[in-house]
């Protein structure tokens, strides 16, 4: 258990196999926040990830914050607080 935010340590992300060495869990963490943050723009959400809490923090508009543990989590929380499905997959986005 983390000692400052008193959350268990996440077991990790499939992505980071192999990538326990040095700084390549950080680097492999910020290229999928980096991709969330263009899949999630369409529909007005951002998020956050540090590296040092095991949690995404999802933004949504209005400034709605939210924090979920991995990727099922956050789009059902992006579904949750816009009211409607969305696709990450779709060939257009709803809000372009």
């Amino acid at each position: 258990m983390c000692g400052a935010c008193g959350n268990p340590a996440a077991p990790g992300h499939w992505a980071e196999a192999g990538a326990q060495r040095g700084g390549s869990r950080l680097r492999a963490l910020f290229h999928r926040m980096s991709v969330l943050q263009r899949a999630l723009k369409p529909y007005g959400f951002s998020v956050h990830a540090d590296g040092l809490i095991p949690q995404i923090q999802l933004i949504g508009p209005g400034g709605v914050r939210v924090m979920v543990n991995n990727m099922t989590e956050l789009w059902a929380e992006v579904e949750r607080i816009q009211g409607f499905p969305a696709d990450p997959l779709a060939p257009r986005a709803p809000l372009d």
